[in-house]
């Protein structure tokens, strides 16, 4: 019987870049891209500084690495990008909510993922949407199912930070239709 012996063990020493040598940016995302992923919007509502102004702010943020991490306690974890509008505001504002997007609101996970877009209040303008009641976040109508949080823990992770929460409520709102995914750079229908 002929056996091909194990390749040799190379050490990956990191680079300036911080990827190992041998794995470029391209390569990385290319090979992440082959990954599906459902899609959510994460919300949250960022107080008035002033008691006396306006109410504040409603923030949006679409994602797709987002998954569930325990049962008992309820937790999810959704990962920020440093220095984003949603990681900063959660760095002071522990509530916040995740709807689970259906295969027929692509057009809101194409809206809050743009690069240089218009400001929140505008693009929620159309939106149908509830507030939560726990907190305070929008919730968006027909999402597949809806989830209130509080977080628990941020864990540094490279450029992102992993924001783990407990979950506060969950729903299943609607029934209809499938998932929206993300596969290989573009937004997907199961089936």
């Amino acid at each position: 019987m002929l056996t091909t012996p194990p390749a040799p063990r190379v050490p990956l020493t990191p680079t300036a870049g911080g990827h190992a040598d041998g794995v470029s940016d391209d390569e990385f995302r290319a090979a992440m891209s082959r990954l599906a992923a459902g899609v959510v919007l994460v919300t949250a509502h960022e107080p008035a500084l002033d008691p006396e102004g306006p109410g504040g702010e409603d923030v949006g943020m679409t994602a797709t690495a987002f998954m569930s991490v325990s049962l008992d306690p309820p937790l999810v974890l959704v990962s920020l990008r440093d220095g984003s509008r949603m990681d900063d505001l959660l760095a002071e504002q522990p509530l916040w909510a995740v709807s689970v997007l259906s295969e027929s609101q692509r057009h809101i996970a194409g809206r809050f993922a743009m690069k240089g877009r218009i400001s929140d209040r505008l693009l929620f303008e159309d939106i149908p949407y509830v507030r939560g009641e726990a907190s305070g976040a929008l919730l968006v109508r027909g999402a597949l199912a809806t989830l209130e949080c509080r977080t628990e823990q941020r864990v540094p992770a490279g450029d992102h930070t992993l924001v783990i929460g407990r979950v506060l409520t969950a729903s299943v709102p609607s029934a209809d239709g499938g998932p929206l995914a993300y596969f290989k750079g573009r937004y997907r229908q199961l089936g």
